[in-house]
């Protein structure tokens, strides 16, 4: 009795509770009640990684504070530098799968569960930009007095990546389920045996490190000769239509010189960016428009155009994109003037109509109105693809004879009204004849300026006989 216990007890310890899969070559014997017989173990699911929290950028780093001096030779020390920009966070690691325990019956192919991915690290915050400093002056050799810590400041480090983890990885890669039916030993008991496969998890991948953020850029130097004070620039305004034609516009700006050597400047052992600024002259210009068009310009609500004055003292207008304009501008001393001869809101750019398909054979025309009246204005192109049905032939289907665009000496324009002389286009007779069947398809193209739009028109009818 003591050498069954003991060989019992050794079985045990070669044999401990199954908790994974077995062999891939083993197979599971399926006993005569296979429902109800197959030994059950306990299952926990697979459950994936969680990914890794990002980490947050670093803030950007505040920019140096701007001065204005007035040199009178007097020791003066300033310090206009930007500030350090933050680190960025790490990302954290990827937590680790669950990797699950299936019953040996499991019927359905697994796929073990996946690894995390690791967070990505934050950027670095960019560093500070230094002060600008504004210098009056007098005496020139006056700026060697002044001392001026403009640098900027250092961009934050980027944080570390977080870690991935690996995916879970099958214990057993293939196992085989033998099902049967029927009473054995009766001719009805049959067993079938199938297949099934668990895929590893996928591992989980580490997360990138945060990019170190920049230096901020090093402050400049701006000199003007003299201690009366610079007027405030104004050099673009921005209003509507209605408003540039009821009044003049004054604009006026600063205009400096760039040059090279801030440091030789300025007392030793400044940081300030080499390049730096001196005035050289106010310019200020007029601007006023002009309203010729027909339409009131209350009706083009609250578009609004931007005035700016460029160095040479002239004022160039941007116009809305919801309005086509035809002008001219004029500059007299500082006085620049904007005619608008025509302004179109692109809803009536393409207006066109079909107005009548009349004639036969070499005077057969097609007209087309123009509804909102601006063809005056608008340069007008026509492609058009002419279908004809020929039903006393047998053939119930348009053919197309001819497609292309229709010369400009066949178009004609009588104000708002275009006439097309199709007639005169390569197309056979038989199509141009009366009883004939067409279908046109007309494209215009509309341009003014570098303004363009397309519209498309679609007639189809008969070719009557002429009065």
């Amino acid at each position: 009795m003591h050498q069954n216990i003991a060989k019992n007890l050794s079985l045990l310890l070669i044999f401990p509770l199954f908790t994974g899969f077995i062999p891939a070559s083993a197979s599971l014997l399926c006993p005569a009640n296979a429902a109800e017989d197959r030994v059950k173990i306990s299952r926990y699911d697979n459950q994936d990684a969680d990914n890794g929290r990002s980490g947050r950028d670093g803030r950007n780093g505040r920019d140096g504070s701007d001065k204005t001096v007035y040199s009178n030779g007097s020791p003066v020390n300033l310090d206009l530098s930007g500030k350090d920009g933050e680190d960025g966070e790490d990302g954290e690691n990827a937590s680790s799968p669950r990797c699950g325990r299936y019953a040996e019956d499991r019927e359905r192919d697994l796929n073990a569960a996946d690894g995390g991915n690791g967070g990505q690290g934050g950027d670095g915050g960019k560093g500070g930009n230094g002060g600008d400093l504004k210098v009056y002056y007098s005496n020139l050799a006056d700026l060697r007095t002044i001392s001026v810590q403009g640098g900027g400041g250092e961009g934050g480090r980027g944080g570390r990546g977080g870690l991935g983890t690996e995916g879970c990885q099958c214990r057993r890669r293939r196992w085989q389920v033998k099902t049967c039916k029927g009473t054995p030993g009766s001719p009805d008991h049959k067993c079938t045996e199938k297949t099934y496969r668990c895929t590893d998890g996928s591992d989980g991948v580490d997360g990138r490190d945060g990019k170190d953020g920049s230096r901020g850029s090093l402050g400049r130097l701006w000199l003007v000769k003299g201690q009366q004070p610079l007027a405030d620039d104004t050099p673009t305004f921005t209003a509507t239509l209605s408003q540039l034609a009821s009044k003049k516009v004054n604009l006026s700006k600063n205009q400096w010189l760039s040059k090279n050597g801030a440091d030789s400047l300025l007392a030793p052992g400044s940081v300030i960016a080499d390049q730096y600024y001196e005035f050289n002259q106010r310019l200020e210009a007029n601007f006023q428009l002009i309203w010729q068009e027909k339409q009131a310009i209350t009706d083009f609500g609250n578009e609004t155009a931007k005035l700016t004055l460029n160095d040479n003292q002239q004022v160039e207008i941007v116009f809305p994109q919801q309005v086509w304009i035809n002008g001219s501008a004029t500059t007299q001393g500082n006085l620049t003037t904007f005619t608008v001869k025509n302004a179109i809101l692109p809803g009536d750019v393409t207006r066109l109509a079909v107005a009548e398909f009349a004639g036969t054979g070499k005077n057969l025309n097609l007209k087309i109105v123009d509804l909102a009246a601006k063809s005056d204005a608008i340069n007008t192109k026509f492609k058009i693809k002419y279908r004809a049905q020929d039903t006393s032939s047998g053939y119930s289907d348009y053919q197309t004879v001819y497609e292309g665009e229709i010369p400009q000496q066949l178009v004609t324009r009588d104000y708002n009204r275009f006439t097309l002389a199709l007639g005169q286009l390569r197309i056979p007779d038989a199509a141009l004849q009366s009883g004939m069947n067409i279908d046109l398809e007309i494209v215009a193209t509309r341009f003014l300026g570098e303004r363009s739009a397309q519209q498309s028109l679609n007639w189809r009818g008969v070719v009557r006989k002429s009065k």
